[in-house]
């Protein structure tokens, strides 16, 4: 398998696995409530990355401290997508939840490379990049109204 399908691959099974996460949290959330569904969430992500880590005798997490500590935010912000997506799917469903979330995802994705954040190397906005975030858009708004 070549490196690129090998990416679209994990591109698939983790976009796979956002859109089964999202009603199974909310099926959690819609029994035991917000908070608990979020907890038990992490806590059986935190489950399956320690068994893992466990067998490689911790990997490098002793270093944690040398990561800058902006990037201790991204389990906040795993929190927060988890969160959300428990508050929508019941109001509005899978698919529109999931199709909010791509929107933000590609709305932040495409600041982050217009101006470079984060040591990412800078690729500016194009018109052409421009209107398929404009074509997203309209599809959010198209969903979202049916």
């Amino acid at each position: 398998m070549t490196n690129l399908a090998l990416i679209i691959l994990i591109g698939l099974l983790g976009g796979i696995a956002v859109g089964l996460q999202a009603p199974l949290a909310s099926a959690i959330n819609q029994r035991l409530g917000i908070l608990e569904s979020v907890f038990i969430v992490h806590l059986g992500g935190l489950i399956a990355v320690a068994v893992p880590l466990l067998f490689m005798g911790g990997g490098r997490l002793a270093q944690w401290q040398t990561v800058p500590p902006y990037t201790l935010t991204a389990g906040v912000l795993g929190v927060v997508v988890v969160g959300s997506t428990v508050l929508m799917v019941p109001r509005i469903g899978v698919a529109a939840a999931i199709v909010l979330i791509i929107t933000g995802q590609l709305s932040i994705a495409a600041t982050i490379d217009h101006f470079g954040l984060f040591g990412v190397l800078p690729k500016p906005l194009c018109i052409q990049r421009a209107m398929g975030l404009g074509l997203v858009l309209l599809g959010v708004w198209w969903a979202l109204r049916h």
